[in-house]
């Protein structure tokens, strides 16, 4: 029997969320609760089912979403989540019809680039995707740290950290994520509905734990960042406290915010290791701390992947460290980006336009999108073979261009 990929419909609902609990290998039921919050918060135009006679067993859904880009601007994403194909219909080609349908209606729409977050790295690639931020955690063993145990936790640079809660976070919260999304490439927007679920309102697939919040402000009284954390209850043998403190949430625009927040929970009694959730690479924490072997890297993965759709758009939504030029020549070979492309940047910004010139640079679009947020090396791509440079010289030329002095970060798992 042939399956059919199709937008599902409002009475197809539950059981495409029973193939999508089924896919993620989850219990295969789904309440009437679930159904209906999910229902709620879904554009059914952008939700697709592969349809066996009238069972689904592929699901792929879509949202709108921005992303913020090198220099402080911003770009209209086709955000992809919840792709999953059944276990009795693997390797048929079902993906790839839903991902072909999902980017050719992302084109339609206008949008510049598809992002996700992949749970299996070889998967996307074949699609066009490449990984554009990578992200690090951490865990702190506080007593090897060098930290001084008589600190208070307040800050050293005239400001103040307040204990909070989530209403207050609700209110502050989304100033402050749009402010790191100016300073820093790769940040997905945050809805409404995200700082609901991250607070614990709305329904929650897992019971809710309420974490601890605390907020930093400055010696003007400025609101610059914010640490959201968890604790366990663990006491040794010789009943000596042994908890952990685990960052969920922590956004900080300012180095002093950054210093603060994580000095402050490097110093809660009680706490003998920090986890410090998935951070920039490029995060501050290790370095604070007079020993920073006590910061042992426990995760250094892919976090946000990007699909180039409209190449000007892209290269054009970003400012560049310094003047420069550079032929491109794109390989998409079933997409809309392919092409050869002129790149003039400047500090100010660029223009990009097709042309005839020869290529400076050949590469697939799967390796723009890894290097236009600013994180990857073109050299180190044309050393294993990802990028040819038919000009020498032209692949050290790009890096001048395209690396940027803060990796990018993406923060929101989607």
């Amino acid at each position: 029997m042939s399956v059919d990929v199709r937008a599902v419909t409002e009475s197809d609902f539950p059981g495409w969320l029973l193939a999508l609990q089924t896919g993620f290998l989850r219990p295969p039921n789904t309440s009437d609760d679930l159904v209906a919050d999910r229902l709620a918060n879904s554009d059914l135009a952008r939700t697709l089912g592969a349809f066996d006679r009238d069972r689904i067993v592929g699901t792929l859904r879509s949202f709108r979403q921005e992303v913020s880009t090198v220099g402080g601007g911003s770009l209209t994403a086709d955000a992809i989540t919840q792709v999953t194909v059944s276990p009795t219909h693997r390797r048929q080609g079902l993906l790839g019809r839903m991902m072909s349908a999902d980017l050719a209606a992302a084109k339609e729409r206008g949008d510049a680039i598809a992002t996700l977050i992949a749970a299996e790295y070889p998967i996307y690639g074949r699609y066009g995707f490449g990984p554009a931020s990578w992200c690090t955690e951490w865990s702190v063993d506080v007593r090897r740290a060098g930290l001084d145990p008589k600190r208070t936790g307040r800050p050293d640079d005239g400001g103040r950290i307040d204990l909070s809660d989530g209403e207050e976070i609700r209110k502050i919260g989304p100033a402050l994520h749009r402010r790191l999304a100016g300073v820093r490439a790769g940040v997905t927007d945050r809805t409404t509905r995200g700082w609901e679920l991250g607070t614990g309102l709305g329904y929650q697939l897992d019971p809710w734990k309420e974490p601890f919040y605390a907020v930093y402000r400055s010696a003007s009284g400025e609101v610059e960042g914010f640490v959201a954390y968890s604790a366990d209850d663990k006491w040794d043998d010789a009943k000596q406290p042994v908890n952990t403190a685990s960052v969920r949430d922590l956004i900080a625009v300012t180095p002093a915010a950054e210093r603060a927040l994580w000095q402050y929970v490097c110093s809660i009694d009680w706490i003998s290791t920090v986890r410090s959730g998935y951070r920039a690479p490029d995060d501050l924490l290790p370095l604070l701390l007079p020993d920073p072997r006590a910061a042992k890297t426990v995760t250094y993965v892919d976090m946000l992947w990007v699909r180039v759709l409209d190449v000007v758009r892209v290269l054009e939504s970003r400012t560049y460290p310094v003047e420069g030029s550079l032929v491109l020549d794109l390989r998409d070979a079933d997409g809309p980006a392919g092409g050869r492309y002129r790149l003039d940047a400047s500090p100010t910004g660029a223009a990009c336009v097709r042309t005839a010139d020869s290529a400076d640079l050949v590469l697939d679009v799967a390796e723009l999108g890894t290097l236009a947020f600013g994180d990857e090396s073109a050299v180190r791509l044309a050393r294993v073979g990802r990028v040819e440079e038919p000009t020498p010289g032209a692949a050290a030329r790009a890096d001048l261009l395209f690396r940027t002095p803060l990796r990018p970060f993406s923060p929101d798992i989607f």
